[in-house]
């Protein structure tokens, strides 16, 4: 066995030998209630050939944006404390969106920023309003928190939210979040809701928008920051920009929400190497525009292959992300066979409320794809012929 597969097979055990341990009883008696009833995250990794389950860009950087990091973090210096709140990434981000630099905070990813929206405005009697399904960070944030939760939950079918019924809830809650586009659905959030929602709530909107490059032109709520000081927007680094390992994302909002992030955040959270790799993508952000299109192009590729598979039970949702969701017979066995006899790992979402015999498949490269969509068709016709 080479040694990057007896690596990756040790990393393996070593996953399932702490999501199993548990917590004994001796210290959950030692800790907040809230906290003691949770299980470690486990996004479920194994080591394969084609991994589709996490909705990174499977091309990367291309290869000007890997030198000019490189050159970026060799100049680095690691001796001193990061500025805590990264003046220079906030204020080329700035310019990015045409907002001033106060509007705007950095985090270690989106989950740092959602957890720190949780403990500023969150808490008991604070109530959190989102629409299942979607991330379900939501819930574990707010479960940790002892903030009350209300849903709104998306029509079964379609995956749209029932806008009169989200508003009318809206109104009694400090954080009402919508996901545009959503994951795992992959479906937008209209502006008009999104105003609407800002004018009839007294507490904060949170737009998450880990995924809006990938969407359509204009779908992005920034337009909307100008006139709502309850409007925040969340946008990672991770996703479209081919960071998921470095950390880094963002909020957009009013300076006053702004502060109070700054107030519970921790202090060095965004280390020098982050920003400074980031601060180099960004700086060179044209780039990456012949990626995204060659994603949008695999995704509608991706789609129709997948529509072509309709007689052997699948149906596919459209999706302004980089990844799509479908529902196939028997989804949590066929997804072990895609890992076990295929080598390719896609996202199982069949235990989730309303996603019965779904799976979530990240857009992958020409070849991943082509794999995928070879396997899926034999693994399916087989089962048929069983």
């Amino acid at each position: 066995m080479a040694h990057g597969a007896r690596l990756a097979e040790s990393l393996d055990e070593t996953r399932k030998a702490v999501m199993s341990a548990g917590v004994p009883k001796k210290i959950k008696q030692w800790m907040r209630p809230s906290a003691a009833a949770l299980e470690p995250y486990d996004p479920a990794f194994s080591p394969v050939d084609i991994n589709l389950s996490a909705n990174e860009n499977s091309f990367g950087l291309p290869p000007e944006l890997q030198s000019a990091v490189a050159d970026a973090l060799k100049a680095t210096p690691t001796n001193r404390y990061p500025s805590p709140l990264a003046p220079a990434l906030r204020k080329e981000l700035s310019l990015v969106y045409n907002i001033a630099p106060k509007q705007l905070i950095c985090g270690n990813g989106g989950d740092e920023l959602l957890f720190n929206l949780f403990v500023a405005f969150g808490g008991q009697g604070h109530v959190v309003l989102h629409c299942p399904p979607d991330f379900s960070v939501y819930d574990l944030y707010a479960g940790l928190l002892e903030c009350p939760v209300q849903e709104v939950p998306r029509d079964p079918t379609t995956f749209k939210i029932d806008e009169d019924s989200l508003v009318e809830a809206s109104r009694a809650a400090t954080i009402t979040i919508v996901t545009s586009p959503n994951n795992p659905t992959g479906n937008l959030v209209s502006h008009g809701l999104v105003s609407r929602l800002c004018k009839e709530t007294s507490g904060l909107v949170v737009v998450d928008e880990a995924y809006v490059e990938f969407a359509r032109s204009g779908a992005s709520c920034v337009d909307l920051l100008g006139r709502y000081d309850n409007l925040v927007i969340l946008r990672t680094l991770s996703k479209a920009y081919a960071l998921a390992g470095v950390r880094l994302g963002y909020i957009l909002a009013d300076p006053g929400v702004v502060s109070a992030l700054a107030a519970v955040r921790q202090p060095y959270s965004v280390s020098v190497l982050d920003q400074s790799a980031v601060l180099a993508v960004l700086q060179r952000r044209s780039n990456l525009s012949d990626t995204l299109e060659k994603i949008k192009q695999e995704r509608k590729r991706l789609y129709a292959g997948l529509c072509g598979m309709a007689s052997l039970g699948v149906t596919v949702w459209p999706s302004d992300a980089n990844f799509l969701l479908v529902r196939v017979p028997s989804a949590h066995k066929l997804r072990c066979r895609l890992r076990d006899e295929c080598s390719i790992l896609v996202r199982d979402f069949s235990s989730a409320a309303g996603l019965k015999d779904c799976l979530r498949i990240t857009v992958g490269m020409p070849q991943e794809n082509d794999s995928l969509l070879r396997s899926l068709t034999h693994l399916l016709e087989e089962s048929c012929n069983e």
